[in-house]
């Protein structure tokens, strides 16, 4: 058993919001009790305990979209890529890192990605894949990386047809294949989702393919008009609107994410809506794709799922959060605008997408919860609890001050030092397999 204690607990649970010297007891892969530190060091006197030394203890975080397979281009300057618009952007950047990905690269992101997102505090991800140089066994061996450093993710691999005949058909075969491996298993820590790129690179009949091969065994996990593209592919090849051309094929539903949602009608959020499909939201990496705003406040309004990702551009939620607001405002020129559904995106949404894929609740600190539990070294000089926790969290915090991560009851990160995690080993497998791939990039673009 491990007792978490000697610190400010914020729950995210109505019944206990806050106690301002708390401690969460964990036995196995779920919370047993939350409680003031001294009652529960007296319940448990042989629980193995780890002092948060006065930081706030909370739910671990949850990103609802990002992509491991960009793990290895940070510092990246490919020859001769200058992109000018989002298209450029793909064809230029991320097709060309994903065609040279071999297993080993996948691997190798797979580790980056991974170590960042424990160090900030990021417990689960939903992830979405691509590694066109070498699809078979891709997904599985991101599984053996999640389960190797400890972290709760649901992965998908992204259909496509950019690369011909055979490359779509391989990608449509990992999805199943991992999708029947994961209802057989029935792990709380690893899903699967059914994934695919996004409607101007996928023709009706490979979504057919899709639907036939998930066989209703999950959900699926697409882009839809994250730039004008899928607009303007679906008018004019298709004669409909892009959200529309998905319920026609069957995407839509429960389980079903959709990321970005950035140029989509009305109309389109009103199918969503009575669809109970899910959108996720993904900010910064909109504004640097120069793709423009997702219409977030409309789509509170009419009753859509909406979570919060990051679509890899940062690991960090709460740098995620900041800046879901102050694009949210300054699209729609108020001041006032946003901070109930910037903070509800990823303090509530996500654990209600969580939900719909992992049976332990996410999010929140209350007896039966998964035991998703970090610490954060936050020094405040101003009043502080549940009343004002967002604000703190919006203003003050960051992802650099978590200081401890515990996953399903294992504890992976302790006073900012990896536990069972061999950091240097892994830094050092990463920064080889980034190195080829530079390699390779930098010599196929000349």
């Amino acid at each position: 058993m491990l007792l978490l204690g000697n610190g400010r607990v914020i729950t995210r649970d109505p019944a206990t919001p806050y106690l301002a010297d708390g401690a969460v007891a964990m036995e196995g892969e779920v919370i047993r009790e939350v409680g003031s530190t001294a009652a529960l060091k007296a319940k448990y006197p042989k629980a193995q305990f780890v002092d948060a030394k006065g930081g706030v203890i909370m739910p671990g975080f949850i990103n609802a979209h990002t992509h491991i397979y960009s793990g290895l281009a940070r510092g990246l300057a490919i020859e001769g890529n200058n992109p000018t618009n989002f298209l450029e952007v793909l064809e230029g950047t991320w097709w060309n890192i994903d065609r040279h990905l071999t297993l080993d690269g996948t691997r190798a992101c797979a580790a980056a990605t991974i170590l960042e997102c424990i160090r900030d505090g990021v417990t689960t991800i939903f992830d979405h894949h691509a590694s066109f140089g070498e699809i078979p066994g891709s997904l599985f061996a991101i599984e053996e990386v999640c389960e190797k450093m400890g972290i709760r993710a649901c992965l998908c691999y992204e259909v496509s047809e950019r690369d011909g005949a055979e490359k779509t058909r391989q990608s449509i075969e990992e999805n199943a294949a991992f999708a029947r491996h994961c209802k057989e298993k029935n792990s709380d820590m690893m899903k699967a989702m059914f994934g695919g790129h996004a409607l101007f690179t996928i023709s009706d009949k490979t979504f057919e393919e899709m639907v036939k091969a998930n066989d209703g065994m999950t959900g699926f996990h697409i882009h839809v008009s994250e730039g004008m593209n899928d607009v303007i592919d679906s008018r004019e090849n298709y004669g409909c609107r892009s959200v529309n051309r998905l319920y026609y094929n069957g995407i839509l539903g429960p389980k079903t994410i959709l990321g970005h949602c950035i140029h989509v009608s009305p109309a389109e959020m009103d199918l969503i809506r009575e669809t109970d499909t899910m959108v996720v939201n993904n900010p910064e990496s909109n504004m640097g794709n120069a793709v423009g705003c997702a219409p977030v406040l409309k789509m509170f309004e009419k009753g859509i799922l909406i979570g919060l990702g990051t679509d890899a551009y940062t690991h960090d939620m709460l740098e995620s959060l900041k800046a879901e607001l102050t694009i949210q405002r300054h699209n729609a020129c108020m001041p006032n605008a946003g901070w109930g559904e910037a903070t509800g995106m990823l303090f509530q949404n996500n654990a209600k997408i969580g939900a719909r894929y992992f049976e332990k609740p996410l999010g929140v600190l209350r007896p039966g919860a998964a035991a998703d539990v970090i610490v954060m070294d936050y020094r405040d000089f101003t009043p502080f609890s549940h009343e004002n926790i967002d604000g703190h969290m919006l203003f003050g915090m960051q992802g650099h001050d978590c200081t401890t991560t515990i996953i399903n009851g294992r504890l992976l990160y302790r006073d900012r030092q990896f536990v069972d995690i061999d950091e240097a080993a892994v830094r050092a497998f990463c920064l080889e397999q980034s190195k080829k791939l530079w390699g390779e990039l930098n010599h196929r673009a000349y």
